[in-house]
């Protein structure tokens, strides 16, 4: 990517500037890489993550990603998804987007936890790349109070989790995130 490209693109996205943590296929860290490097060209593995955020009847909270997203836009995410930074924990970057796009506070939960972890690699359009290890957290909401923010976030829905995981093809025109429709098939096994 030529200089002139590196710095629109960093102008059209504010967070093309950051480093992720290039990871090998077993989330071992091998130093830190641009974001938008990792997610163009051939792309560049690295460590992510995926929150599945749920009320007290087990309903699930789909976020729309906001239009604005360069990856995946529109797209129905269930619920945030990020990149931890480097000395970051998943855990700890997980409550920091829980708030930045949701305004969930650490006081709304007590059971953030890891349940999985997957390798994965998506193209989108002409536009870039995830190449991931993508590491699944639950969370179940006590207080549902939300604040969205509309440059993150575009929709929200609560959904029956166990109605869309058996029966995904009934949400097609969701449109879902690659990584969140893994992420479902892989739980309940």
């Amino acid at each position: 990517m030529s200089n002139a490209a590196a710095d629109e693109a960093t102008e059209l996205h504010k967070n093309a500037a950051q480093d992720v943590i290039a990871v090998d296929s077993d989330d071992n860290a091998e130093g830190t890489v641009n974001r938008l490097e990792a997610h163009t060209g051939d792309g560049i593995r690295h460590r992510a993550f995926t929150c599945l955020v749920f009320n007290e009847e087990g309903q699930l909270l789909l976020a729309q990603r906001a239009p604005n997203k360069r990856l995946w836009d529109t797209h129905w995410d269930g619920t945030v998804a990020s990149h931890p930074v480097e000395g970051q924990s998943q855990e700890d970057a997980t409550e920091e987007r829980l708030e930045e796009e949701l305004g969930i506070t650490p006081d709304q939960y007590s059971d953030l936890r890891v349940t999985d972890k997957f390798e994965y690699k998506r193209y989108y359009e002409n536009a870039g790349l995830e190449w991931e290890v993508c590491a699944v957290l639950k969370v179940t909401l006590e207080d549902t109070s939300l604040d969205p923010d509309e440059e993150e976030i575009a929709g929200m829905l609560w959904v029956d989790y166990e109605h869309l995981h058996d029966h995904p093809e009934w949400y097609r025109q969701l449109r879902l995130c690659p990584w969140f429709e893994i992420a479902m098939r892989r739980d309940f096994e």
